[in-house]
């Protein structure tokens, strides 16, 4: 007598955290809003340089997730259409003067990293700092600006990452994970968004990792990844 083959249970995806709900209002935002719009000088003293270096020559139509409340708007050249992708509305004033003192000329969106209202390579670049590490779906992010880059456009990170495996401060990401999350707005100390970034589909990636003076999220990289033909 032949045994009827029993077929394997379908596995249960993991479960995904829904996108934040947009635009975003209420005293978190607001708070979150009033802390970002103070960041402007500890930002340019911790990534200015790379900045200067990575965002030259992007091109007249850029377009940045997670924008805040407008750091990089000083590394952009003047007349840059810069499509600013930010849910929480309290930050749409501080983008707006910060269009206005670098001569850009801004559209704001009140959208998230994964559902860029966008067409198809519409873009020259597409700009992401410290923004992967709290996404939602840190993979769709990345499609999605694959998809409304043109071809041969850049996507330029600087993120803060995931500790080297094994290590102390691994170890101590993880453990702090939920805290850390619970107080930053959701942000992962633990990403590992290199190699989620090389898996995305692009043609080319160039990455440098390197770390500042910052406790749990010392580990960083910055770079490029270019669209292919």
């Amino acid at each position: 007598m032949t045994a009827t083959p029993v077929k394997p249970a379908p596995e249960t995806p993991a479960p995904v955290k829904p996108a934040p709900e947009t635009p975003r209002r209420g005293l978190r935002a607001w708070w979150l809003a009033f802390v970002l719009a103070r960041t402007r000088a500890s930002d340019a003293r911790l990534y200015g340089a790379r900045k200067r270096v990575l965002f030259a020559g992007l091109g007249p139509v850029v377009v940045e997730i997670g924008a805040g409340a407008g750091v990089n708007a000083a590394y952009f050249a003047r007349g840059t259409r810069w499509i600013a992708v930010e849910p929480n509305v309290y930050l749409h004033g501080p983008l707006r003067r910060a269009a206005e003192a670098h001569g850009l000329a801004v559209q704001i969106i009140p959208g998230t990293a994964e559902a860029l209202p966008l067409p198809d390579g519409s873009a020259d670049a597409v700009v992401s700092t410290l923004v992967l590490c709290s996404v939602a779906r840190p993979a769709r992010a990345l499609a999605e600006a694959l998809r409304v880059l043109r071809p041969g456009g850049r996507l330029v990170v600087v993120e803060h990452v995931a500790a080297e495996a094994g290590s102390g401060l691994r170890r101590l990401q993880r453990l702090l994970r939920a805290p850390w999350g619970a107080v930053a707005d959701g942000c992962r100390p633990d990403r590992e968004t290199e190699a989620t970034l090389r898996a995305a589909g692009f043609a080319d990636v160039s990455v440098e990792r390197f770390r500042l003076p910052l406790g749990l999220v010392a580990p960083h990289i910055a770079g490029t990844a270019t669209k292919g033909a």
